[in-house]
């Protein structure tokens, strides 16, 4: 039997065109072809990690080779990924209802298509902003990439992970959706985005690291600048708390799937 040619591979193909076709039509229900149409999905975050770089361009560097407008542009520009797909799955379901009628499309599939398109538009984002940075002398170039790419990936999975949990107990429960977006600003404190996890004193600092998300963002932050370190990361403690946060979300798909009534 060839390689790639087994019932897994065939059903993985099939998935993969499926979550394609969802993502096509997700970006032109989201932002039509009117005006700048697709490129929106690059301009909403660009436009608001602008912003927020404008907010700290009157400071003076943080902590050795760290401009404040780099930091602020790495840490907010990653955390609209986390925001944007997390917000986009409340009531996801409720505007996604009729795609279920095809055998093939799943709530898995709706849920990641629209978290697919979140994380492209805020990665494109952050390229753009901090090519930019490197352009004006801002920053170096990074002396890590690819801690830059895996922590992208680990942010992602964090949000990916919520988000299914949030796209179940959130169907058809009004009260628990309008939870959502506030809980996403009151992460912004505790997702180290704007602080460095050494600036907090002890014992908040062993409190906060129970939480992943500012390790993910000390080890974006190892990828981007030269005088940064790895001392508050654990790799291991990340993943194990991302795949327990994972196996939640798919026990939540898994019940609201069963309260689906088609007809």
């Amino acid at each position: 039997m060839p390689i790639g040619s087994g019932p897994l591979a065939r059903g993985l193909a099939t998935q993969c065109r499926v979550i394609g076709a969802l993502i096509m039509r997700e970006l032109h229900t989201r932002y039509g072809r009117d005006n700048i149409g697709y490129l929106w999905l690059l301009g909403e975050p660009l436009m608001l990690a602008v912003v927020i770089a404008l907010l700290h361009s009157g400071g003076e560097k943080a902590l050795g080779d760290i401009n404040p407008v780099a930091f602020s542009i790495v840490g907010y520009t990653i955390f609209i990924m986390f925001r944007g797909i997390v917000n986009r799955s409340e009531g996801a379901l409720e505007s996604n209802l009729p795609l279920l009628y095809h055998r093939m499309v799943t709530v898995v599939d709706i849920t990641v298509a629209r978290a697919l398109l979140e994380a492209a538009g805020t990665t494109m984002a952050f390229i753009v902003l901090f090519s930019f940075c490197l352009v004006v002398g801002y920053t170096e170039s990074p002396p890590e990439p690819i801690f830059i790419l895996l922590g992208i990936i680990l942010v992602f999975w964090m949000s990916l992970g919520l988000s299914l949990i949030i796209t179940g107990i959130t169907y058809e429960n009004h009260l628990l959706e309008r939870f959502v977006h506030p809980m996403t600003y009151f992460m912004i404190p505790l997702s180290g985005a704007f602080f460095r996890v050494g600036w907090i004193p002890q014992p908040y600092r062993d409190y906060l690291l129970y939480n992943p998300f500012p390790q993910i963002f000390e080890m974006i932050r190892y990828g981007a600048f030269e005088s940064c370190t790895l001392e508050y990361v654990d790799i291991e403690y990340i993943i194990a708390r991302l795949l327990v946060l994972t196996f939640l979300g798919l026990l939540s798909v898994r019940a609201v799937t069963r309260r689906i009534h088609l007809h």
